[in-house]
């Protein structure tokens, strides 16, 4: 059992499906002249996009409508109404992501700073808690710790007081590319392709859909049979190949995931988003079409748990995962998905979903219609200062794609027709181990400590304890009173009480006939036969 007190835990809930979706295809067949239009209207918009999100940030906490609709004429005569609508709603998006990261930023600071103020407290060498560190183990290791939380406060009041002004840094292309230009040689970029990908980074060829227009997009169109055409802003409308200022590309976009869905929509006018980049690396364009699609029902807990769950326990290197019945009692062996988090994003990213694949590929052979994960957040636990000599650990859940994971499977769930029910994750590593590890292991099989938490997880999602089955009293074991259990569920009419009668005996030793057999057989050892007889006098004895 966990020491101190135990804090409340939040009921498991179904999470709610994805509200848009998006397809990317290649552009095949781009000639010279269409490469060329491409990176002038992405190089003139971007210079556009910088100088609208410098307005943006200028303006702060004070911006209203007001302001962005004299952003919007600002923008018109050098593009487009539709282009200038498209560039200010990117840029109003932008300036809320980053606000979004400063208030993380600074609920980080501040966490790393009571932490710091509470081992600083304490006495040196001073054994901690689970729940908490303990003191510094050295002098030069306080006075350090002390240094550095002056920094941090300084950072701290630094950071409150853009956050109270509205004040957000921004960096269009990349905070990380734009570092990237001082450490070139450990990057292994020469000056010019650094240059390529930071060019690329801040284009801005991306245009909102509009319901009724034609195909669904004014802007950027794509027709059903995966013609794209763009109108040109007004400073480029001289490099216009087709009527009313439009350039239409020699290349075809053809979607495969999702393509008939888009087709539907394209056909019936209805809005589709797309986004037009290059990547630098491949000496490829690709288009991504974007659309909102209607919330999908949400099926009751009880309705996606009718047929049993799969409990999945994320680690850094796989998922492990193992099925439960409508009881909450494992089935069958537990299965680990593996994959590899190094490399590149795409590379992980990849990885993430060959995993999910392969998950939800063995639910649907299960016929589960659940998967249960756990709520995680660690941004309490990836403090430097809570952590500091545990460094591998740190990195650990550091690298744990909690976000992506979870986002990438309710997106894939949506269309197989799988809840994911997201649970408290207090505990569950613990008490697995506790309760379910070593039951579960046996001759052939070994159970880990991540299979065991699988099983916790579960449980948890069906209402069930994590504790195993309770063993009765010993005669309770027994006829005497009936089996007895406390693993059904408390609202289980009859969980209490005795188990059906069933005729005859309910031992191996006696046979179902004893009865008849015991009456006519002949006793094996050797006794008095005169002993065993009675004298009995019959009543038509004649006594003539």
């Amino acid at each position: 059992m966990v020491s101190g007190v135990m804090r409340e835990l939040a009921p498991p809930f179904v999470v709610p499906g994805p509200s848009g979706v998006a397809a990317r295809t290649r552009l095949k067949g781009l000639t010279t002249l269409d490469e060329d239009v491409l990176r002038q209207v992405g190089a003139h918009l971007g210079s556009l996009a910088g100088r609208d999100l410098k307005a943006r940030c200028r303006d702060g906490l004070e911006h209203d409508g007001e302001a962005w609709a004299a952003r919007k004429r600002e923008l018109t005569p050098l593009s487009s109404a539709r282009w200038a609508g498209a560039l200010t709603k990117a840029t109003h998006d932008q300036w809320a992501l980053a606000r979004r990261c400063t208030l993380a930023h600074l609920q980080s600071l501040e966490a790393g700073v009571r932490m710091l103020r509470h081992r600083l407290s304490l006495p040196l060498g001073a054994k901690g808690t689970k729940r908490a560190p303990g003191g510094y183990h050295s002098r030069r290791e306080w006075h350090a710790k002390s240094r550095r939380l002056h920094m941090l406060e300084n950072r701290l009041a630094r950071e409150r007081a853009d956050w109270e002004t509205g004040r957000v840094r921004v960096v269009r292309g990349g905070k990380r590319l734009a570092r990237t230009r001082h450490h070139l040689p450990a990057a292994q970029l020469t000056q010019a392709q650094w240059r390529q990908r930071w060019e690329a980074d801040r284009w801005f060829v991306q245009a909102d859909g509009e319901s009724g227009k034609r195909y669904g997009n004014e802007t950027l169109r794509l027709t059903p049979e995966g013609r794209v055409s763009i109108k040109l802003p007004a400073p480029l409308a001289h490099l216009a190949n087709a009527p009313h200022g439009r350039y239409t590309l020699t290349a075809t976009a053809r979607f495969t995931h999702r393509g008939q869905e888009w087709a539907d929509r394209v056909e019936a006018n209805r809005a589709v988003a797309y986004r037009i980049h290059h990547d630098p690396e491949r000496g490829r364009w690709y288009v991504t079409a974007s659309w909102q699609i209607p919330a999908s029902p949400t099926l009751p807990l009880g309705a996606a748990l009718a047929a049993g769950v799969i409990g999945v326990d994320m680690n850094a290197d796989h998922l492990a995962a193992w099925r439960l019945d409508a009881h909450g009692n494992p089935i069958g062996h537990p299965r680990r998905f593996f994959y590899d988090l190094t490399g590149t994003a795409q590379h992980r990213d990849a990885q993430v979903r060959h995993a999910l694949t392969r998950l939800l590929h063995w639910a649907r052979t299960c016929g589960v219609k659940a998967i249960a994960v756990e709520d995680l957040d660690f941004k309490a636990e990836k403090t430097r200062e809570k952590h500091g000599r545990k460094r591998r650990f740190r990195q650990l859940i550091s690298g744990m794609p909690t976000g992506r994971l979870r986002a990438r499977l309710t997106s894939m769930t949506d269309a197989t027709g799988i809840a994911i029910i997201a649970v408290d994750p207090a505990y569950t590593s613990k008490w697995g181990a506790q309760h379910w590890q070593k039951p579960m292991t046996g001759p052939t099989r070994k159970t880990t400590r991540h299979d065991a938490a699988s099983i916790a997880i579960g449980r948890r999602a069906q209402g069930h304890p994590i504790r195993r089955r309770t063993a009765p009293p010993r005669a309770h074991q027994s006829d005497v009173h009936g089996h007895r259990t406390a693993q059904a569920d408390r609202s289980v009419p009859g969980r209490e009480g005795p188990r059906p009668r069933i005729p005859g005996p309910r031992t191996r030793c006696v046979p179902p006939d004893a009865d008849r057999t015991r009456a006519t057989r002949t006793p094996k050892t050797v006794r008095d036969v005169r002993s065993e007889q009675k004298w009995v006098q019959d009543s038509l004895l004649s006594t003539d």
